[in-house]
């Protein structure tokens, strides 16, 4: 089955020239001329991978990718935007805001297929197991996960003390972001508290992930209460 896109750029020439183009390269393509009809059509059908225009009326592509990054369907869904802009500003805008890669106009309609096969297969390989950005793409697992690290709150004083195998350097962010996991926090709600980007949370955990040797959240916070890590 070939993998569902959805376009989302007012302009009709170029929307219909790039729709023509994936659909020869083998995708399935819908299209939207602006971020509210592109929103509701992804709650009809969740795209594999979103392209959009950033220069839009009433909401531009900043404010839809935001919209996206906000719900918990679409955190880890590959965004690509397509913009006249070519300011290095606007790219580190784009970046800060999520989205995964920036393509100025004019562009290669061959680089944009390739970027597309590359996210997507990036995407492919983060569903086999725990995402690079430390994020589970199965929200009920998710919520498992959560509901676990509860129950181990409620054991802490149960859970045998015993000093670290070895020293585990976190810096001030890891060690806030670790408090916070421990808790029992989603990375949106860390993001929140700490006033960072739901993206640099998930970057966090996937350093924390790495760091303790461990998978997953439950596993990240058991680690931590049982060598006294969190705080």
């Amino acid at each position: 089955m070939s993998a569902q896109l959805l376009l989302v750029d007012d302009e009709p020439g170029l929307r219909e020239a790039v729709k023509d183009y994936l659909q020869e390269s083998g995708f399935s393509i819908q299209v939207a001329s602006n971020a509210r009809e592109g929103w509701e059509l992804m709650q009809q059908n969740t795209p594999d991978l979103v392209i959009s225009d950033i220069m839009m009326p009433q909401v531009d592509g900043y404010q839809f990718l935001k919209q996206l990054r906000d719900d918990p369907r679409f955190q880890s869904l590959p965004v690509i935007f397509l913009t006249a802009k070519g300011m290095t500003t606007d790219r580190i805008q784009g970046y800060q805001a999520g989205v995964d890669a920036y393509l100025p106009k004019p562009f290669d309609p061959d680089e944009l297929v390739a970027i597309v096969e590359n996210l997507l297969a990036k995407r492919n390989t983060n569903i086999q197991g725990v995402t690079l950005e430390g994020e589970t793409p199965n929200i009920a697992e998710l919520a498992n996960q959560i509901a676990q690290i509860k129950v181990l709150l409620t054991q802490k004083n149960a859970i045998a003390q015993s000093p670290p195998p070895f020293k585990i350097d976190l810096t001030p962010r890891e060690q806030s972001v670790l408090n916070l996991v421990a808790q029992g926090l989603m990375n949106k709600e860390i993001a929140r508290r700490l006033e960072t980007s739901v993206r640099n949370v998930e970057k966090y955990v996937s350093r924390l992930f790495s760091k303790t040797g461990t998978n997953s959240r439950t596993e990240l916070v058991r680690f931590a209460l049982e060598h006294g890590l969190a705080k």
